[in-house]
């Protein structure tokens, strides 16, 4: 048997190259394995984004179908508000023609407008609700507790479940005690003793 340990430079370099090329793949495997995480996390992203624009799409166009309406509805209180000062301020019989027409025409607004979601505020007896409603001033009243609506003086609305207008009320507070005459009671008075210079 003959030795074969005579190589020569080509396979010696065929040697060396073949060393060099299988670490050489792997890091190429690796370029494409990071290349290939990167553009999945970019698509993840940008679905997650289109999602997310899809939803807020759908949300504005549901608000629009919803609230659509809300410039002609509050465009229409001050008509309904002056309905019900006319028939406030009637006088004479309520048979009377002309107050059963606009009664019954405030009626017939008000059905329609409740249909798309216009909704009075109840206020007269009802705790106060700086929400819903706007205080105009206090009133003393014996007969309802503290921070109850005494009086409303302008109807509020809400338009399905948004304040379109504050009611206008008065709040009421306790009357304050004027006992006269009671021993423990101290009045003190502050006098001002200092005196100009001239």
């Amino acid at each position: 048997m003959e030795d074969n340990n005579d190589y020569t430079e080509d396979d010696i370099e065929l040697v060396e190259n073949g060393q060099d090329e299988e670490p050489a793949a792997s890091s190429t495997k690796q370029d494409h394995s990071a290349e290939l995480n990167e553009l999945n996390d970019k698509y993840l992203r940008l679905h997650a984004d289109f999602d997310n624009y899809r939803k807020r799409v759908n949300r504005d166009r549901e608000e629009l179908q919803k609230y659509g309406n809300e410039s002609l509805m509050y465009e229409l209180l001050p008509a309904i508000d002056n309905l019900e000062l006319a028939l406030k301020h009637a006088t004479g019989d309520i048979n009377n023609g002309l107050v059963q027409g606009v009664e019954l025409s405030l009626r017939e607004l008000q059905r329609s407008l409740d249909k798309f979601g216009l909704r009075r505020i109840e206020a007269a007896g009802r705790p106060f609700d700086p929400s819903v409603h706007h205080a105009m001033s206090q009133v003393e009243r014996a007969d309802l507790d503290e921070k109850m609506v005494a009086e409303e003086f302008r109807a509020g609305y809400k338009y399905h479940d948004k304040v379109l207008r504050p009611s206008l009320v008065a709040v009421s507070t306790r009357p304050q005690r004027q006992e006269t005459g009671d021993p423990h009671e101290v009045e003190i008075k502050i006098t001002d003793n200092t005196k100009e210079e001239e």
